[in-house]
């Protein structure tokens, strides 16, 4: 596999920082290139990075349950901006309380997201996902 970049980071007003660390440097051990901009990360933060480093995804990542408001409107944004078919990815607490997460995945591919993932995914997962997204 060519080497692939993806831009990560925390939306939002989001200040957790650890699962954001600890997916790219798994992320880098994969093989990817990765554009950590660290938390609280604006939609158009991604956006500009994404263009200016050529990246092949975008993930996302919240913790602090507000991920839902902060997402919405990101896949538009990005095809306005010319990245009409860049693979996004979001994963972590996404939303506020106990929800069922089919509902929540449900919510956010019809905000266009590729692939959105509970609390608690192995990194691994995302790493596969990727990949296979890519190739």
């Amino acid at each position: 596999m060519d080497k692939k970049t993806v831009v990560t980071g925390v939306i939002g007003a989001d200040v957790h920082a650890v699962g954001n660390k600890i997916l790219c440097y798994a992320l880098e051990q994969a093989g990817f290139n990765v554009v950590n901009l660290g938390v609280m990360v604006a939609q158009e933060e991604y956006i500009a990075a994404a263009l200016e480093t050529n990246a092949d995804a975008i993930l996302v990542s919240s913790m602090y349950g507000h991920g839902e408001i902060d997402c919405n409107g990101l896949r538009e944004k990005c095809e306005e901006a010319g990245l009409k078919d860049i693979p996004i990815l979001a994963g972590g607490n996404l939303v506020v309380g106990k929800q069922n997460f089919e509902d929540v995945e449900k919510r956010f591919k019809a905000m266009g997201f590729t692939k959105v993932y509970p609390p608690g995914t192995p990194c691994e997962t995302t790493i596969a996902d990727l990949q296979e997204i890519l190739s």
